[in-house]
């Protein structure tokens, strides 16, 4: 299936001409009409304007965006993580793959600062947030989504995505708590670029209105990563977004995260066990076993990599 998904990215009604296809989404309140994708001209003309808002004017820049130097993580006796290094290029797709227990998820624990590795440094554009919080390093430009949907869902889809741009919002909380003046235009405003920019890109405007709790567990997952690009992030982690999805939830996934590389310039670092997905739309991967990095490369070399075949097939007793 290899460039199965770019394809799908570059020839999918609606994104390159076509008729829109749609998909009924059955929740308790209602039967909603989904897009799955909208009309070609509509994102040509809002093409530009995203490009503007998203990674400072999405411009693809030949640099390391993200590194991690010598990385060690260990929980008591375990060692998690084993002299870990690698280098993430601003706009590209750096997929991390692995058995399960390889140590993906610490990884992405460790540089959005949940662990704090006993060593090694990590730097995001160019600073060291080794020892930043992880609320300082969303400020600065690092978002995720998470393998467990990371939601609340009792709140609408709306409300769900706004919160993600908390980080970027001047407003006060006796400002926020009156919603008066600059808190309140403050508001509208990041209402309008989250409708105009995110919804739209996602194609989830029908569904903006009704409760997370009540959706398809596709589109949590979709609204989970709307929520992640309204922090207009500078690198965006993403634990499995594709895990537990059907075949069309899969391309539909497959297709926005490699949109958000190509029309947005976006960096990503992507921990997937879909083999067909990862080997499509990666640039680079990397891969793990047992907390040590074993190969590292372009997806045809990591295919025919012979440490990655034993890794995942095991070898043959004499």
């Amino acid at each position: 299936m290899l460039n199965h998904f770019r394809a799908r990215s570059k020839t999918t009604p609606g994104r390159s001409g076509g008729q829109a296809k749609t998909a009924s989404i059955q929740t308790p309140l209602a039967s909603v009409k989904l897009p799955i994708t909208s009309a070609f001209n509509v994102k040509q003309q809002r093409h530009a304007s995203r490009q503007d808002r998203f990674v400072g004017g999405g411009k693809f820049r030949l640099m390391n965006i993200l590194s991690v130097e010598n990385l060690s993580l260990s929980f008591g006796g375990l060692a998690a993580l084993t002299d870990i290094t690698f280098q993430v290029r601003a706009g590209e797709i750096f997929s991390i793959i692995g058995p399960n227990g390889a140590g993906k998820t610490s990884i992405l624990n460790c540089i959005g600062g949940f662990y704090k590795p006993q060593q090694g440094r990590i730097t995001l554009d160019g600073k060291d947030v080794t020892k930043t919080s992880p609320d300082r390093r969303a400020a600065m430009g690092l978002a995720r989504t998470f393998q467990n949907i990371a939601l609340f869902r009792g709140m609408t889809v709306l409300d769900n995505i706004k919160l993600g741009a908390h980080a970027r919002l001047k407003t006060s909380l006796l400002q926020a708590l009156l919603y008066w003046g600059p808190a309140h235009a403050e508001e509208m405003a990041l209402r309008e670029d989250v409708e105009k920019d995110v919804i739209d890109f996602l194609e989830i405007e029908p569904i903006r209105k009704l409760p997370v709790g009540a959706l398809a567990y596709g589109l949590q997952k979709r609204v989970e990563l709307a929520r992640a690009l309204a922090m207009r992030p500078k690198v965006l982690l993403m634990d499995e977004p594709v895990a537990g999805m059907n075949a069309e939830e899969t391309e539909d996934m497959a297709r926005f995260v490699l949109d958000i590389k190509e029309e947005r310039g976006g960096t990503i670092v992507l921990i997937e066990h879909d083999m067909d997905v990862i080997m499509d739309i990666s640039d680079r991967v990397m891969v793990l076993n047992f907390g040590h990095k074993i190969a590292e490369g372009t997806p045809e070399e990591i295919q025919h990599h012979p440490e990655v075949i034993k890794a995942y097939l095991g070898e043959k007793k004499n």
